[in-house]
């Protein structure tokens, strides 16, 4: 594991293994089943933290994306392009779980009447975006550029969506997070963040892992090519680029 993102990786992965581990115990073990709903409603531990580290992932990478415009520095387009590649991955999960819970709990897969569901469901559309754009631009440097581009705007996006939503009047989405009408005993509530952190720990561990195996990939890329041209591979050459290319 290399020194540029591989630093105190083995602790965060055994912290992120015993909050899992601890989150689903209290799941099981320590939050009640809901009133209403019953069992089913324990998916709300791992459907409603899918979608808040999902949202919080994708406006990290627009963050990044303004390091990598402010100081064109190529780790800060990857750290970019991780963050919001995982974040569509937790994305899905969010969905197919969101569903999973609708159908146990309204009779019904999926309802456009909810704002809550429609407008993650457009902000994932809008992220699914992401890759085609970066990667039908062949040329580096404009690929990062635009891809930053794409990040910053499309990460306003996520908080203004939230807003607006949060100010919409759903009757049929569970407002769990609201002040008011939605508050949790505190068993489900000490419950529910504990499963918050351990995913947010699981994103942050799998987004340094990949930057770490995608950095490794391109320094051994380089070598390689090096090697290919007959140059010394441990001598550093100025006229080659040792950023990233995805």
């Amino acid at each position: 594991m290399n020194a540029v993102f591989g630093r105190g990786l083995k602790t965060l992965s055994l912290i992120t293994v015993a909050l899992i581990v601890g989150a689903f115990a209290m799941v099981f073990f320590y939050a009640p089943n809901d009133a209403d709903q019953g069992f089913i409603q324990k998916i709300f531990y791992l459907h409603v933290p899918l979608a808040i580290v999902a949202l919080f992932g994708f406006v990290a990478g627009g963050v990044y994306g303004i390091k990598y415009l402010r100081t064109g520095d190529r780790l800060h387009d990857l750290r970019s392009y991780v963050a919001i590649h995982l974040s569509l991955i937790l994305a899905v999960g969010a969905l197919v779980t969101g569903s999973i819970w609708a159908r146990g709990s309204w009779g019904v897969w999926w309802t456009w009447d909810e704002p809550t569901l429609v407008s993650f469901l457009i902000v994932f559309l809008l992220y699914a975006c992401y890759q085609p754009l970066r990667f039908s631009i062949e040329d580096p440097e404009r690929q990062a550029r635009y891809a930053a581009v794409f990040a910053i705007i499309a990460g306003a996006f996520v908080p203004l969506n939230f807003m607006a939503v949060r100010m919409a009047e759903s009757l049929v989405h569970p407002r769990v997070l609201s002040t008011t009408g939605g508050s949790m005993p505190s068993d489900m509530r000490i419950t529910f963040l504990v499963s918050t952190v351990a995913m947010a720990c699981l994103f942050i561990t799998l987004w340094k892992y990949e930057l770490a195996s995608k950095h490794a990939t391109f320094r051994l890329r380089a070598l390689k090519r090096r090697l290919a041209d007959g140059e010394d591979a441990w001598t550093p050459n100025p006229r080659r680029s040792a950023a990233p290319t995805l």
